[in-house]
């Protein structure tokens, strides 16, 4: 039978191809007028049997004839049908077939039906193919493009044409690089080349997708990719879905921000640091340019206003841009119009999408408003920093050029990251509260500026720990004695903040009340350590006394050093101390080898006296373990490096000193633990400054004394002072004739004032008491009481001294 002239699709997978369906013609009246070998195949009827009779008859069952009455009518009106018809098969069977229809004119006005069906299964799943396609390219919100083997777009579907703002036909024939800007086009085409080159898929890659007509518009999309084949495999090209996952993308990223956050901020108990972190996690992934604009208490430590006047102090700013308006350590004038104020004042992020620059938002100042718009500034979050109920300042960020404005999501990031922070700069501000008090109380305790001595010069430093560990428990002193003799003192408590200063207040005055009784250093060193032992026992069972100050107390270490410039002795005691290092004129440094002692407090082994003479102009140097561990840790290598520096000893004491600290501390950080470093270049009386005679223990030696002592007064040039020193000398003296054994030593001494010392084999107290008016005697120990400044007692392991101290005249 011959072939109409329409068009059917050749398509292999078409139900409805002439190759594949089963096809027949029907005149007007409905008689079967061809029928095709396929029909056969399908329904069972040969040619022989259909052509010539009613199809009606022949293939419809009566219950489904008013159905296909119905079909032929529409089919008539229309020109044409498509559907799905129940036909009966030879065998008797009801077969589900679906069928075209298509009316067909021949030889002027006679009419014929041509009919091409194929089962209902086939039909349906063609037709469902049909409308995955069609969906695909219409319907779908995911981007579809085809790409042939030249890599050049064949058809993209309308999910494209809409998320790039480009018609559909626009890519055909070109490459997809063509329309995204130079940094995405690179990726894209070599995705494509990848997949049509290797066979390889790709499977949700993510990747930036910026088009050239708005390149400022952030657009990431999850492409996936696989090449077409046909049957011979043969390459067609390559498919790419395509999907916007923008939001997923930025959704992402701020929750990496978030963590990151977590992560970068805080690491220290530094405001600033905090606050330079703050800004630099911002700028990592949400803004252009961050700034942080704190109170100044929140800076300094300091209790914070109950109100938001005034201005604020911009602590960090990133990236740094000389343009920006203030830069770090400025003010920043707080006025109400402003978006910080607002913020504050309302204490929620403010949110200026697209941001028009006034005046009265930065100051008055025209030229830096200017230089600000040349920025190109144009959206701003502006987020208050507030920690457990107290504002503490300000965040603002900044979009500019063409990065697109933020978003409400962005705000509220922003306010996420910047309430962590906000805690942890509050925490830094209380911390440096903290250290602030402590290192106040701490440099109260420690001496100021030391006087001048007659036995030593003196060079000190001290330097308190980094913020993170907080002021320590290092101290010195320098206590001058009797006989203008000088009690050199460094000690060191364990652990650091308030308690360690406390604890170094209590054993500093501890040492200068024992010094004062003239005792030796092993006596004082012992004494000392009951008295810590004590303490600690009175703080464990005292129910507000905690762990830490005990442990701090029990562990502290002190060396105690006396210098005598009359007999250029010295006398050394430690407790668990590093060894002080003398360094002689000659430029030869020792270790001094004095026992170490166990730490205070822990009681079990006695504390032994070292003893030394120094040439005058020796430098001792006593120090706390900080100075020893600054560097790197390495004991050894720090007391070589000490010893070099001390080698110089002829130079300058401050030189040396300043020497030391550059030589063993890190020059890129503070050290971890306090450092005190005290060091004493000894003089030496000149023998014309003082005088000794050995008095015989006998009636006469009152008399002696007050003759020696006029007489080396006139001498002096203090004869104005005679009469008070020949009564203080005789008094003293009578006193040892009458009470002591062995024999007196007179020792008179001109320093900085008159020292006259009486010395014997005694070991028994002298008092000071009130005579009665009937008494004949008790009055000599308060008349020396009453005509010197000072005088007091000292014991050495031969007797002990008694001495006395007046001032000399004006000259």
């Amino acid at each position: 039978m011959g072939t109409p002239s329409m068009h059917f699709s050749e398509s292999p997978e078409d139900p409805f191809a002439l190759g594949h369906a089963a096809s027949a013609v029907l005149d007007d009246h409905g008689t079967v007028v061809g029928w095709s070998a396929r029909a056969q195949e399908v329904l069972g009827y040969p040619a022989k049997e259909v052509i010539g009779r009613p199809w009606r008859d022949l293939l419809v069952d009566a219950c489904d004839l008013p159905l296909a009455r119905s079909v032929v009518v529409d089919a008539m009106r229309a020109g044409g049908w498509f559907g799905v018809l129940p036909v009966r098969h030879h065998d008797g069977r009801r077969v589900e077939m679906g069928f075209r229809a298509r009316a067909i004119t021949r030889d002027g006005d006679r009419q014929e039906w041509f009919l091409v069906g194929a089962p209902a299964a086939e039909v349906v799943a063609w037709q469902r193919d049909r409308a995955l396609l069609d969906g695909l390219y219409h319907r779908s919100p995911i981007g579809l493009a085809i790409h042939g083997p030249d890599r050049k777009v064949i058809r993209v579907n309308r999910a494209i044409e809409k998320a790039s703002g480009i018609t559909a036909q626009a890519p055909v024939g070109r490459s997809s690089g063509e329309f995204l800007v130079d940094e995405d086009a690179g990726p894209a085409e070599e995705r494509v080349r990848h997949v049509l080159e290797t066979g390889e898929p790709l499977i949700f890659t993510e990747q930036s997708a910026r088009t050239r007509h708005a390149p400022s518009r952030e657009r990431m999309v999850s492409v996936s990719a696989f090449r077409m084949e046909d049957s011979s495999g043969r390459v067609l090209g390559v498919a790419e879905t395509i999907e916007d996952v923008t939001q997923r993308y930025r959704a992402r990223r701020r929750l990496t921000l978030l963590n990151e956050a977590s992560a970068r901020i805080g690491t220290s108990l530094d405001v600033t640091q905090t606050a330079r972190e703050l800004a630099e996690v911002a700028t990592s992934g949400l803004a252009d340019y961050c700034s942080v604009d704190l109170l100044r208490p929140v800076t300094l430590g300091d209790e914070l206003p109950l109100d938001m006047a005034g201005a604020l102090l911009r602590v960090a700013l990133s990236p740094a841009e000389p343009r920006v308006p203030f830069q770090e350590g400025e003010v920043v004038p707080l006025l109400p119009e402003s978006p910080q104020a607002r913020c504050l004042a309302q204490r929620r992020p403010i949110l200026e999408r697209l941001l028009s620059l006034r005046p009265e938002w930065y100051a008055t100042d025209r030229r830096r408003i200017e230089v600000a718009l040349g920025l190109g500034v144009h959206s701003l979050i502006a987020v208050p920093l507030m920690a457990r109920g107290l504002v503490l300042g300000v965040v603002s960020l900044w979009r500019v050029g063409h990065s697109e404005p933020f978003e409400d999501d962005d705000a509220a990031v922003a306010h996420e990251f910047s309430s962590r922070a906000a805690v942890c700069i509050d925490n830094a501000r209380r911390f440096t509260q903290q250290q602030s008090a402590a290192l106040t109380l701490q440099r109260s305790l420690l001496p100021g500026t030391v006087s001048d001595l007659p036995a030593v010069e003196v060079a000190c430093r001290y330097l308190p720990a980094s913020g993170e560990p907080g002021i320590g428990g290092d101290w010195f002193d320098v206590i001058p004695l009797s006989g203008a003799r000088v009690a050199l003192v460094v000690g060191d408590v364990v652990g650091h903040g308030i308690h360690a200063a406390a604890s170094m207040g209590r054993l500093r005055a501890a040492v200068r009340t024992l010094a004062s009784l003239d005792l030796e250093p092993d006596e004082v060193v012992a004494r000392l350590d009951d008295l810590v032992s004590l303490l600690a026992a009175e703080m464990e069972t005292n129910a507000e006394g905690n762990q830490s100050a005990i442990e701090q107390v029990l562990g502290a270490t002190c060396v105690y050093a006396v210098y005598d410039p009359v007999s250029r002795h010295c006398s050394l005691a430690r407790a668990g101390h590093p060894a002080p290092l003398v360094s002689t004129p000659d430029g030869r440094v020792t270790v001094l080898d004095l026992p170490a002692g166990p730490p205070l407090g822990l009681g079990g082994l006695p504390f032994e006296m070292y003893d030394l003479d120094l040439p005058e102009g020796s430098v001792l140097t006593l120090y706390t373990d900080g100075l020893l561990e600054a560097r790197d840790g390495d004991v050894d290598a720090a007391i070589e490096g000490l010893g070099e520096c001390l080698a110089h000893s002829a130079d300058p004491l401050e030189r040396i000193c300043d020497g030391v600290v550059e030589a063993l501390l890190p020059t890129d950080r503070r050290p971890t633990d306090d450092i005190a470093l005290l060091m004493a270049r000894t003089r030496v009386l000149p023998p014309e400054n003082f005088a000794t005679w050995h008095l015989p223990l006998e009636a006469t030696a009152a008399a002696r004394a007050r003759e020696q002592v006029t007489a080396k007064l006139a001498e002096w040039g203090l004869s104005e002072m005679a009469f008070t020193t020949e009564l203080v000398a005789s008094e003293l003296v009578t006193n040892s004739y009458r009470y002591a054994d062995g024999p007196v030593t007179l020792r008179l001494i001109r320093t900085q004032c008159l020292i006259c010392e009486v010395s014997d084999a005694s070991h028994t107290s002298p008092h000071l008491r009130r005579a009665l008016s009937t008494d004949e005697g008790g009055r000599g120990l308060f008349l020396v009481a009453q005509l010197t400044e000072r005088w007091g007692t000292r014991y050495s392991h031969d007797g002990k001294t008694v001495w006395t101290e007046q001032p000399l005249p004006p000259s």
